[in-house]
């Protein structure tokens, strides 16, 4: 499995898009992404999981001393992996319709 297809395989459930989004604000406990998502501790902790197994936020523990208290926050590489994959798509279907165009302006042309 690529890079792009384990952010693609954790981003196709909504709840995690969600959680994404909220995560482009600032960092969040675990907590409090299950209320501002509406869903129980152990759901929001399995969508965690997911998450970070695939690699998308990361953990960090906000006080040394209570190792409990665990903040999220995104990694911004396998988006950025993401989104340039997502321009080089873009650049071929670019290509394609210039190309289109271009017969068809040919096409216009010779009549």
């Amino acid at each position: 499995m690529t890079a792009i297809d384990r952010t693609l395989t954790a981003l196709a459930e909504p709840t995690r898009r969600g959680v994404v989004e909220l995560l482009r604000t600032r960092p969040y406990r675990a907590g409090e992404l299950a209320e501002a998502m509406s869903v129980s501790a152990p759901l929001m902790s399995r969508h965690l999981r997911t998450l970070r197994t695939h690699g998308l936020i990361e953990e960090t523990h906000a006080d040394p001393a209570d190792m409990r208290l665990r903040t999220y926050r995104l990694r911004h590489e396998p988006f950025d992996e993401l989104h340039n994959w997502v321009q080089h798509v873009e650049s071929l279907w670019g290509d394609q319709l210039a190309a289109f165009r271009d017969h068809v302006e040919r096409k216009r042309r010779r009549k």
